[in-house]
């Protein structure tokens, strides 16, 4: 069994892979959505599965922080099962066959899983590198009793 190699950046992060197939796979099945449904479900699906990925990414410049890296974590589980609403309704609209809603939802479901695993080990992602340069907060911010 290989080492397990440690992402650099959050595109080498598998759950963000595996949301940006997934963005791909609903953009090309609602590109035969009716026209009238361009400005609201065609919309809505494309906007939520969008923006799991962009949640993921967003978690992964926080990680200083995991209370934040966790919160933008669950903010992209939660646009994952918005889209899978937005895909139960288009199939519901018969825009969708049943074959694809299931396989839809299940790696939207599997990448929920994948972010689950890794709430709970968030601290496993948020620790600090010892090659990490930490400056003191207060170098950012003026004396107040430095006159201007």
């Amino acid at each position: 069994m290989g080492q397990l190699q440690h992402a650099r950046s959050f595109r080498d992060l598998i759950v963000y892979q595996k949301a940006r197939g997934v963005t791909k796979r609903i953009f090309e099945a609602t590109r035969h959505f009716p026209r009238e449904e361009m400005y609201s479900l065609t919309d809505q699906v494309r906007r939520s599965s969008r923006s799991v990925g962009a949640q993921i990414a967003e978690a992964w410049a926080k990680r200083r922080y995991e209370k934040h890296f966790v919160s933008k974590l669950t903010d992209a589980d939660g646009e994952q099962q918005e889209t899978q609403h937005w895909i139960d309704t288009a199939a519901d609209c018969g825009y969708l066959a049943q074959e694809e809603v299931g396989s839809l939802n299940g790696e939207l479901a599997e990448i929920g899983r994948m972010l689950n695993a890794m709430i709970e080990k968030s601290a496993s992602f948020c620790d600090a590198s010892p090659l990490l340069l930490r400056e003191s907060a207060t170098d950012y911010f003026a004396n107040p009793l430095t006159e201007y």
